[in-house]
């Protein structure tokens, strides 16, 4: 384009201009297909314009030819035919871009580009009449066609332009803007060369400005012939009303000016008829905003406003309805595992199933990240919990998203109207106690039941609390010591969460853990301890204190991704995996069963040790300590308290003990509180003792306190 600009100077000669305008062309259309192939020909609109692309070039190329020796045609030919239809497929591609986008909000554009069409033919004609005048009062001919059909065609892609810049959430690709820019330069030359065509010359600006808007077009199918999800937000920043408003102002213009000279009858026309289609978009928009208000802007299901505005005027009285709340299990997994694409994919998913699974008449809305809440009217307490399994089983059958398999399941707590309340709020807040035991039961649904009234509003504030909690990291953790019998010095710690309530005060575990576990926090809450529990390690590391931190692990937090996750902890702080020693209990490995087996040796083959916790209260087979990878267990205190009075129980610790050591394992006695308990386990080669006698759990700015008063208090200091 610069070679071409020197033109005007006198440096190119027009021949030499002619002959780099057609490589530029024949460059871009090398460019196009390229990016054509590379889509797998699956993109209409990158064939379109790719074509059209295409057409203009091999335009060019017979134009040159035909007029060899001339400085320009003075007749129609070929080659306006090509440049004609460049136009009309470009135009296409644009469209196929607009309708597949904006399926559901098609006519804003329309009438968007219809204000646009009217303004720019207005302020066209002015310029134009003449020549569209000249062109038709003659007689018709291919030539008086043609010089009508080119600006016809401008004027609609100033329209179709008109239209992109005021369509919010358009997806032009990441080039857009050299698109925009180039036609609408290709177009000015159009509208030059329609006011004197006997100006025009082989080679000159003309053929720069054209071959300017060719090129973009080539740069903008380069960009969209990229994958999908690597495009950006087309036109973020244009104001919405910004193509209203200039098309607006520009009929204004025209019947100001028309008001001053003569001007001609066709541009006032258009200009009025401007002024009173952009009246309809605005109008349009006013509808259209309120639907949006009410539209989840990810699944297209309606959202929490429309919930609350819609389900207070549906609950007549007399009439039984049922309320039911459904959260996704484990969503945070898919979206720290497959990454947000995928998870925003599932939620779309999940919508698209939902619809299919309940009638058209009923309610379903998008009320959280991953929560959905599904109004049935006029529906039995048997039809709404049959629902809600329906929903339970539709939802645990597999996705596929992106070439990726996802497998989820959903708890689904169902609460009737007017039994569990009487307005949306109690009803909501009953689905919501059921839905968490549906999920602490894994039982997919849940009905509410009367009973559950007690302390239901403590419960319900309780879990939103925690939540607060767990975003704002209100937890801290303390430690208890682990001694090896006959030493004073400190072997392993223990780590035992605290809640920092803002309002309660330090909070100890019996009064949130059972609480978080049913409504399925506890894999974010121990992520949250995880974090701590290692950072503390770090900090423990750096003062030269090497200890083992025991944390105890639920079911729910046994995921299959808990090796690799624990193990990309390990690695950001530059610990070994012998710094983490898992607690686990009996009914976990009863419970759970294989799945949570092979979590268990996947994490014992990384050099994660595992403990079980609360060893001899279940009702476990002793086969597991063959078989599983364990390396310690934890003697309950309910063990160790009998021992001063009961030899019986003695006994009984002595053979556990033995048995550990037979199977390589070692033993922790935990809940000794007194000094003949703790002579008792040494006497008996307990590996290490944990328990009040030694120290109550404390904070770790206590521990290396603690650590020197127990040596003084032994004689080393």
């Amino acid at each position: 384009m610069f070679c071409l600009a020197l033109v005007s100077q006198g440096v190119l000669d027009l021949q030499v201009a002619t002959v780099l305008c057609l490589i530029t062309e024949g460059a871009a259309v090398v460019l196009c297909w390229v990016a054509a192939r590379d889509a797998g020909f699956r993109r209409l609109e990158v064939t379109l314009a790719a074509s059209a692309v295409t057409l203009y070039a091999t335009g060019d190329a017979i134009y040159s030819y035909l007029a060899v020796g001339e400085s320009a045609l003075v007749t129609a030919s070929v080659a306006d035919a090509a440049y004609l239809l460049f136009s009309v497929l470009v135009i296409s591609a644009l469209g196929v871009v607009v309708h597949r986008q904006l399926r559901r909000c098609l006519w804003p554009v329309l009438l968007d580009s219809l204000v646009g069409t009217l303004a720019a033919a207005s302020v066209i004609s002015i310029f134009l009449t003449p020549s569209l005048t000249a062109a038709s009062l003659g007689p018709i001919t291919p030539e008086s066609a043609i010089a009508i059909a080119y600006p016809l065609l401008d004027i609609a892609v100033i329209a179709l332009i008109a239209g992109i810049l005021a369509s919010q959430g358009l997806d032009l690709g990441p080039r857009w803007p050299i698109l925009l820019v180039g036609l609408a330069l290709f177009t000015a030359f159009d509208i030059g060369y329609a006011l004197d065509p006997g100006t025009y010359l082989m080679g000159s600006l003309y053929d720069a400005g054209w071959t300017s808007g060719v090129v973009a077009v080539a740069v903008w199918v380069d960009g969209i012939a990229q994958p999908l999800s690597t495009h950006h937000r087309s036109n973020a920043g244009i104001p919405a009303l910004a193509a209203p408003i200039v098309s607006t102002v520009a009929a204004l213009g025209v019947l100001l000016l028309a008001s001053q000279t003569p001007a001609p009858v066709l541009a006032v026309v258009l200009a009025g008829l401007t002024l009173a289609a952009a009246a309809i978009p605005m109008s349009f928009r006013h509808r259209l905003q309120r639907t949006l208000a009410r539209t989840d802007d990810l699944t297209g299901l309606t959202n929490r406003r429309a919930l609350y505005t819609d389900v207070p005027n549906r609950l007549q009285p007399g009439q039984h309805s049922a309320l039911l709340l459904l959260d996704l299990d484990r969503f945070k997994d898919v979206n720290d595992g497959l990454g947000h694409d995928v998870g925003d994919g599932l939620l779309l998913r999940v919508g698209e199933r939902l619809t299919e699974q309940v009638r058209s008449s009923d309610l379903i809305s998008r009320i959280g990240g991953d929560e959905f809440a599904i109004f049935l009217a006029d529906v039995s307490e048997e039809a709404a919990v049959e629902t809600a399994a329906r929903i339970s089983m539709a939802l645990e059958e597999p996705f596929t998203i992106g070439g990726v398999i996802v497998q989820t399941s959903a708890s689904v707590g169902v609460a009737l109207y007017p039994e569990h309340g009487p307005e949306l709020e109690s009803l909501l807040r009953s689905a919501d106690v059921a839905m968490y035991r549906a999920k602490a039961d894994h039982s997919g649904h849940h009905l509410y039941q009367l009973d559950y009234n007690d302390h239901r509003e403590i419960r319900f504030r309780t879990v939103q609390e925690l939540r607060t909690a767990i975003a704002e990291r209100q937890f801290v953790m303390h430690y208890q010591p682990k001694i090896c019998p006959g030493g004073p010095e400190i072997a392993d710690v223990e780590s035992l969460v605290r809640w920092n309530h803002p309002t309660r005060g330090l909070l100890y575990p019996g009064s949130f853990l059972q609480l978080a576990e049913e409504a399925g926090l506890m894999p974010q809450l121990t992520d949250v301890i995880m974090d701590q529990v290692l950072d503390q390690a770090v900090r423990w590391r750096s003062e030269g204190l090497e200890l083992a931190i025991a944390v105890n692990v639920s079911a729910s937090c046994l995921r299959q991704d808990v090796p690799h996750r624990i193990t990309q902890m390990l690695s950001v702080r530059n610990l070994p995996p012998s710094v983490i020693v898992l607690e686990i209990t009996e009914e976990v490995l009863m419970q759970e069963g294989p799945r949570t087996v092979g979590v268990l040796r996947e994490l014992r083959a990384r050099g994660i040790e595992i403990s079980i916790d609360d060893f001899g209260t279940g009702y476990s087979s002793l086969a597991y300590l063959r078989d599983l990878p364990v390396d310690e267990l934890k003697l309950d205190r309910s063990f160790i308290s009998p021992m001063n009075e009961d030899r019986r129980a003695t006994n009984l610790v002595a053979s556990i003990i033995d048995l550990a050591h037979s199977l390589g394992l070692r033993i922790v006695a935990e809940g000794v509180e007194n000094e003949e308990a703790y002579t008792a386990l040494a006497r008996l080669n307990c590996d290490l003792i944990q328990g009040y006698y030694l120290s109550k759990p404390i904070p770790a700015g206590e521990l290396s306190a603690w650590m020197a008063r127990r040596r003084v208090a032994a004689g080393l200091v």
